[in-house]
């Protein structure tokens, strides 16, 4: 079975660079569905979504500058009793979606505890983008746009406004987070297609 992970009479492709993202927000401003939109294939019928009990995650590969990424996405829990586990998988993570949404001026005022609970878990040197979600909404809007972008500019983050629901800079916001990452030369972790007992997954400085 040895030679599965090299190929057929060549050199093996380099595997892709795996890169940890974690959705971070107060429950129910739409982390999920932003996730779902960004990771399932265009033309997916928009669905709600119950409030995800507990982790999940998915994975979207990408290509940025010829080389292949995989992003896993680690989707929290943002109820209050699911605090201390959803922190617990910053840690190790390169790259942060912080989201709050317009029609909710709670989950706005939350962004500041978030931020320090990412300083405290995954230090102050990773990239962390805002969101504000539900634009779709703008009759129900109590958070102007000018708040976000003040927030976002204190922290000196990129800020959107998104609909998970209409698709408005998803995919735009997720391009510009994984491009700071890969940029900055962020430290990340190769994944292995063939896991070895003998081997050990092993962080290493991608340079590009």
């Amino acid at each position: 079975m040895a030679g599965l992970g090299a190929g057929l009479g060549g050199a093996a492709e380099p595997r892709p660079l795996l890169v940890k993202i974690v959705m971070a927000g107060e429950s129910c401003v739409g982390k999920t569905s932003i996730v779902r939109r960004y990771t399932e294939p265009a033309g997916s019928p928009a669905t709600s979504y119950m409030a995800t009990i507990g982790i999940d995650f998915k994975v979207k590969p990408v290509m940025f500058n010829d080389t292949r990424v995989k992003l896993q996405i680690w989707d929290t829990a943002g109820q209050e009793r699911f605090h201390t586990l959803s922190t617990s998988y910053f840690r190790g993570a390169q790259g942060f979606v912080l989201v709050y949404d317009i029609t909710n001026l709670k989950s706005f005022q939350s962004i500041t505890v978030w931020m320090n609970d990412i300083y405290e878990k995954a230090g102050d040197e990773v990239d962390v983008i805002l969101l504000g979600n539900k634009c779709d909404k703008e009759s129900e809007r109590v958070v102007p746009k000018q708040k976000g972008e003040k927030l976002a500019w204190e922290y000196g983050m990129p800020f959107f406004e998104t609909s998970a629901k209409e698709n408005v800079n998803i995919e735009h916001a997720f391009s510009v987070l994984t491009k700071e990452i890969l940029e900055k030369k962020s430290c990340v972790l190769h994944d292995l297609d063939v896991v070895s007992l003998n081997e050990t997954k092993k962080r290493t400085c991608c340079a590009f």
